[in-house]
C-alpha cells in the first residue's frame, strides 16, 4: 500500500490530501485548513496518515503547488515537501498553480473537456489567468480580450472571479461553463505526474502583485 501526498500553500492556508495507488479503488483523504500555518503542516500531515492507516515510508510521491502566491506560503510549501523528499525515499514534483487548477476542469464530476482557462484573483482589478499553457498576469479588460479571442469552454475560478461583473458577463458571452477552485478533489492533479520531472530543488513562483507596477 503506497500513496502519493499532494500539499498546496499557494491560496489560502494549506490544503493537503493522499491518495492510495495502485488499488482497484483507491482510497483518498483530504484536509483543508484556510487559517492554518507553516508550523502545522507537519500536524495535518500526521493527522492525514493516522486517518488512511498508513505511515510516512509508505508515501512514495509528493506533488507541492510551487505559485503564483504569496512568499511567506509558498516557502512554506516547498520547503516542508523538500524536507519529507531530502532522504530520497520519495520524488517531488512541482506545478504551477494554475496548471493544478485547470486539471478541475475536467475532474470526474465535470465533463471531460478541451480549452479550459483558469482565473484567480491576484490584487484588485488584475488576475492570474492560465489559457493554452500560458500564464499571465493582467488586468481584467486583458482578460476579457483573452477569453473572447480563445475558443474557451471551461473556466476555473476562484470567488472573486465569480462575483466580478465583467468576467461574469464574458462567461456567459462566450457560453463558459465555470467550475470553483474549492471544494474540487487535489487528486485531480495525479495526471500531472506524468508530465513533470520530478527534482529535489524547486523554485517558487514568488509573484508579488502588490509590488506590481505597469509600465506604459
Amino acid at each position: 500500500m503506497t500513496f502519493d501526498l499532494f500539499v498546496d500553500t499557494s491560496r489560502k492556508g494549506i490544503s493537503m490530501a493522499l491518495l492510495e495507488t495502485g488499488a482497484a479503488d483507491p482510497r483518498y483523504f483530504e484536509s483543508i485548513d484556510e487559517a492554518a500555518r507553516g508550523e502545522t503542516a507537519s500536524a495535518m500531515l500526521d493527522a492525514l496518515l493516522e486517518k488512511a492507516g498508513a505511515a510516512l515510508d509508505q508515501v512514495t510521491r509528493v506533488m507541492v503547488t510551487l505559485g503564483p502566491g504569496s512568499f511567506s506560503g509558498l516557502r512554506t510549501g516547498v520547503a516542508f515537501c523538500e524536507g519529507l523528499s531530502f532522504s530520497g525515499k520519495r520524488k517531488l514534483y512541482g506545478v504551477s498553480t494554475l496548471q493544478a487548477l485547470a486539471c478541475f476542469a475536467d475532474a470526474p464530476e465535470n465533463a471531460a473537456v478541451e480549452n479550459a482557462a483558469v482565473v484567480i484573483r491576484a490584487r484588485k482589478d488584475y488576475w492570474y489567468l492560465r489559457l493554452a499553457d500560458s500564464e499571465s498576469f493582467i488586468e481584467t479588460a486583458q482578460v476579457v480580450e483573452a477569453l473572447k479571442a480563445n475558443p474557451v469552454k471551461t473556466v476555473v475560478v476562484d470567488e472573486a472571479a465569480l462575483a466580478d461583473e465583467s468576467l461574469t458577463a464574458t462567461f456567459k458571452e462566450i457560453g463558459a461553463a465555470t467550475v470553483l477552485d474549492k471544494g474540487q478533489p487535489l487528486s485531480a492533479w495525479a495526471k500531472l505526474f506524468d508530465s513533470v520531472t520530478p527534482s529535489l530543488m524547486l523554485e517558487a513562483n514568488y509573484i508579488q502583485p502588490s509590488y506590481f507596477e505597469k509600465l506604459h
